[in-house]
């Protein structure tokens, strides 16, 4: 049997002045985590990507302009032949961990062909998260105190949970997806909320607090002209979709 080679590369961006970023990452067939930097450092990022030899280093661009960051990594890719359904690519072959600058507000969109995905974006400033995957897992934190933010989370066949931070304010939407495994989103217990909620072969599984409008749509007491709310689309295909409280 073939011995893939496992190589790193590793990324270090000075902050030079950014107040907002662009963050566009696809991490090819890895698994991916994306956190804060927590030291206090005058960057903003800091990476370290690991890739297969036989596909090339990853490439990175990072552009500044009037204050706006605009950070691109790509992995590299292999060529393929055949088709691969989503549920065969659900093993990793390296892993990339990403720190970004907490008081850099981010608009991040973050992709894996099959990885697991961890977004821990606690303490950080986000304005929005496009998080896609071909069938690995998906597991987000958002941050606490956010404002207007708008979340999409898929994947075509892991499992998917998703934190809603506390203290959100404004209009918020979170939309979470999988093909086939269970989707769980959980709500602060301080944020009105308004769920749509779907399975093909699954369970709708609700927390009380909510109270049914119709088929597959739910909403807390205050949610009705409540200056701060989210509106949740929960969905998969076959497996449960749950929503809870905390």
């Amino acid at each position: 049997m073939k011995t893939l080679d496992v190589l790193a590369y590793n990324l270090s961006e000075p902050l030079n002045g950014a107040q907002t970023a662009k963050v566009d990452i696809d991490a090819g067939d890895g698994h991916l985590t994306i956190g804060r930097l927590t030291g206090g450092e005058q960057l903003r990022a800091s990476a370290t990507l690991q890739y297969l030899k036989a596909r090339g280093a990853p490439t990175h661009s990072v552009t500044l302009d009037n204050g706006q960051a605009t950070l691109s990594l790509r992995g590299g890719r292999a060529d393929r032949s055949w088709f691969r359904l989503p549920w065969e690519a659900c093993g990793g072959a390296y892993a990339w961990q990403i720190h970004l600058n907490p008081t850099v507000s981010s608009d991040i969109t973050a992709r894996s062909d099959g990885g697991n995905v961890r977004l821990d974006l606690a303490g950080m400033s986000v304005t929005r998260l496009s998080a896609d995957n071909g069938g690995g897992n998906m597991d987000v934190v958002l941050p606490d105190n956010a404002a207007n933010l708008s979340v999409t989370v898929r994947t075509g066949a892991g499992s998917v949970t998703v934190e809603v931070g506390s203290g959100t304010t404004g209009s918020n939407t979170v939309e979470a997806t999988s093909g086939a495994g269970n989707v769980a989103v959980i709500v602060s217990r301080d944020i009105a909320a308004r769920i749509h909620a779907t399975s093909g072969l699954g369970k709708v599984i609700m927390d009380p607090r909510f109270s049914k409008l119709d088929g597959s749509t739910y909403q807390s007491p205050e949610c009705d002209g409540a200056p701060n709310k989210v509106d949740i689309a929960v969905k998969s295909g076959a497996g449960n979709v749950s929503v809870s409280t905390r």
